[in-house]
Formats: C-alpha cells, sequence, structure tokens
C-alpha cells in the first residue's frame, strides 16, 4: 500500500511518500479500514520533527484522524461488518493515518455521520474529543455563560465556536479581520481582531469590566499569564498548548481562577457528542483545504507557515 515515511525526524522533507506492506488483523478484535481520508494537525509535525522520539521507534507513519470504510473484521467483532464508514483517531504511539489501509480494534471505531464527505469526516475525530473535552467534561460551560475561544480560525477553534454556540454559550473569539464575517457564520457573537486590538482590554469593554466565565487556549504564548485579566471572577481557563517558560500566574489567583491542561483527545464517547452534534446540524466540519495524500509535504509546509498568503481556516484535509 502507499504511506508516508518518517526516516529520520525533521521538516516536511521528512516525510517520504513509499510503497509498505498492507496490514492485516492479528487479533480477532481488529478491524482493517481503507482510509478514505485523513487530515493533518499540530500533533503531526510535532511528531515528525521529533517532539516525542522518546515514545516512537523509526520509521513510523504518523497521523490521527481517519474517515474510511471497513473492508475486514475480526472473528469476534460483533458490531460493525465490511462496507461500514467509520472515522476515528488512531490510537496515540500506534501505526498513524497517514496510508491506504490501517488496522485498529473496533473499540475505537465511530459511525461516520451520514450527512458529510469523507473528507469531512476526517477532520473530527482529533479535534472532535479534544474540544468536548475543553468544553464540557473540563471547562463545564453552561448556557447563559460566557466564553472567550483565542483562535478562532484554527480546527480546534472553529469547532470550538460551533460546540459553545451549541451549548447555549456566547461566544467572543479572536481572529484576523479578513475572517470575520466567517467566523461569525460559525456563530461566533463577539470577533476581535487581535493584530488590531487588544483582547483584554476589548473583553473589557463588551463585559462592563467583568470578563468572560471561561477562556479557551490554542495559540499558547503568555496567555497563561495575560488571559486572566479578560476573566471573570471565578473563571475556568483551558489551555490545549504546552508551556515553553514559566509564566506568572498572579492574576489567576486575584481571579480565583480554575486552570485545565488539556493534551489531545482520543476518545470514542466524546467524539459520539460530535456525532450527534453534525447529524442535528448544530455544527460542521470546516476544511481549510484538500491535498493528495503525495502531497504531504506541501499540507504540512500549509500548517507550519506563519507567513501565508491566505490565512488558515479550519483543518486541512488529504484525501485518497
Amino acid at each position: 500500500m502507499k504511506a508516508i515515511v518518517i526516516n529520520h525526524y525533521g521538516g516536511p522533507e521528512a516525510l517520504k511518500f513509499t510503497e509498505v506492506p498492507t496490514p492485516f488483523i492479528k487479533d480477532s478484535a481488529q478491524v482493517l479500514v481503507k482510509v478514505k481520508a485523513t487530515s493533518v494537525n499540530p500533533l503531526d509535525y510535532q511528531i515528525r520533527r521529533g517532539d516525542y522520539s522518546s515514545l516512537f521507534n523509526l520509521p513510523i507513519i504518523t497521523g490521527h484522524d481517519i474517515a474510511g470504510e471497513i473492508v475486514e473484521v475480526g472473528d469476534a467483532v460483533k458490531n460493525w461488518k465490511s462496507g461500514d464508514k467509520v472515522y476515528y483517531s488512531p490510537r496515540f504511539g500506534s501505526s498513524g493515518s497517514y496510508a491506504e489501509y490501517h488496522i485498529t480494534d473496533e473499540s475505537a471505531l465511530s459511525r461516520m455521520p451520514d450527512n458529510i464527505t469523507y473528507e469531512e469526516a476526517a477532520s473530527i475525530p482529533l479535534i472532535g474529543g479534544t474540544v468536548w473535552e475543553m468544553l464540557v467534561v473540563r471547562a463545564q460551560l453552561k448556557k447563559g455563560e460566557t466564553i472567550l475561544i483565542l483562535g478562532g480560525a484554527g480546527g480546534v477553534g472553529t469547532l470550538a465556536i460551533q460546540v459553545a454556540k451549541a451549548l447555549g454559550a456566547f461566544v467572543y473569539t479572536t481572529g484576523q479581520s479578513v475572517l470575520h464575517e466567517k467566523l461569525h457564520d460559525l456563530g461566533a457573537d463577539v470577533v476581535i481582531d487581535h493584530h488590531q486590538k487588544n483582547y483584554i482590554e476589548e473583553i473589557q469593554t463588551h463585559t462592563d469590566g467583568k470578563g468572560v466565565d471561561v477562556i479557551i487556549d490554542t495559540v499558547g504564548g503568555s496567555t497563561l499569564s495575560d488571559s486572566p485579566l479578560a476573566l471573570a471572577d471565578y473563571g475556568r481557563v483551558v489551555t490545549l498548548v504546552d508551556i515553553p517558560q514559566p509564566q506568572n500566574l498572579i492574576h489567576a489567583w486575584e481571579k480565583n481562577a480554575t486552570y485545565h491542561f488539556v493534551f489531545t483527545r482520543q476518545s470514542r464517547d466524546e467524539v459520539h457528542h460530535i456525532t450527534q452534534l453534525i447529524e442535528n446540524g448544530h455544527v460542521k466540519p470546516i476544511i481549510d483545504s484538500v491535498f493528495a495524500l503525495e502531497d504531504i509535504q506541501s499540507a504540512h509546509q500549509r500548517i507550519e507557515n506563519t507567513k501565508r498568503e491566505r490565512p488558515l481556516f479550519g483543518k486541512i484535509v488529504l484525501s485518497l
């Protein structure tokens, strides 16, 4: 089968389009899936450049989203059959999705919604579990609360806006002016151009100095130390970003803030909630661009390049 293999850590050039043996079922609870589409996540390029080298043995195939069709099931598999459309996230540390076929345990599978394409479905599994974990499990966002989503145009941000709105929250987000109409269309009530205005001052103005109940951080930098200035008393900050340097949380202490740190979530149970929102029309997968699998290097350049001619909006998808 065709696959993208990493033989050494490095830049996008480390991703090699090549031929590898097709995997086969070794356990009675496994299924073999024909991958129709996958997507690109920051986790993928972090693995490619060696951020998690202690957890992997080269060569490796990375990728953390799959939308496809079951072609074979193990003898113990009862709830799935050949021809079923599924989507899921490969387990972190296992062989990934940048390939024509993938083996997984049936417990990882979710039924793909009927009202979206394979490409749309491939944009959801990893961020779906992550967004539900951030908004519902950690932040416990409630109807009528206010939320600030920093970085609303990214994969996580575009989904988080829609889920927050479906939960009944008033949504603030940040994004470039050229994307404001699209962000409003997703459900954002107020969009702040963080290149032109100070988001903390804007939130203070919009909330009459109260601040927001929840802040979702997808951008990093000094957000952990700065964001409490836009937070209401007893507010919650949930971050998806690692911390490259120590930060002063004195403002969080003054607000009696609660912090939650979330690593990307690969949970079928949490993706199930996103599936329901998609089927009910409350959430629509947002695709930035679609590349062929063999154009994987260009796809990684697209997600990593901070000086893009066209701003990123949604997920980058690979179609097989």
